[in-house]
């Protein structure tokens, strides 16, 4: 039997991209090169955190950032990912409200969104039970080589939840921006 293991949350320091391979190297996270998790620190340090054990062992991160116009403005997570021998103890819930409670109450977001790999059947299922719904399939996303799902969740502010209404059609990375 698995013991719930004591952590908190705290923001991601320069440092802390020294220390977090433990938990990158996954064959699902996406890795990325140091000046991009340099720029999402500088630009939207409140969207980067990350959950630390009472030892001071990274356990886990998230990190994302607020994007979009009128009723497009959300969050984003870019990624979330928890260390082969933390995970299911809640973590990555615990991250992704902190990422939602930004989007919400520091930059009044309408919805909190996310990519995920169709192959990635755990995480699906996991972003299911956040509250997350499949919004739109998004065609060769990752390197061209696999589709995504486009998974959203509303916040308080899209009161009629207009955010999460699927798009049947699937889309193209070019067609995000549109």
């Amino acid at each position: 039997k698995r013991r719930r293991r004591m952590s908190h949350i705290r923001r991601f320091t320069c440092d802390d991209l020294f220390r977090f391979n433990n938990v990158n190297l996954d064959s699902f996270t996406e890795t990325y090169n140091f000046a991009f998790y340099l720029q999402y620190l500088s630009k939207w340090s409140d969207f980067f955190t990350v959950a630390e054990s009472h030892d001071g062992q990274m356990m886990g991160y998230i990190m994302g950032k607020a994007e979009g116009e009128r009723t497009n403005w959300h969050g984003h997570v870019t990624a979330v990912s928890v260390a082969p021998e933390f995970r299911r103890i809640g973590l990555a819930g615990n991250v992704m409200k902190w990422l939602e409670e930004v989007s919400e109450k520091v930059y009044d977001g309408y919805f909190v969104d996310l990519f995920v790999r169709q192959s990635n059947k755990v995480a699906i299922g996991m972003y299911e039970k956040f509250g997350y719904i499949k919004y739109r399939t998004v065609l060769g996303y990752y390197s061209g080589q696999e589709n995504a799902y486009d998974m959203r969740k509303a916040l308080a502010r899209d009161v009629e939840k207009k955010s999460v209404i699927p798009v049947l059609k699937p889309v193209t990375p070019e067609e995000l921006g549109e």
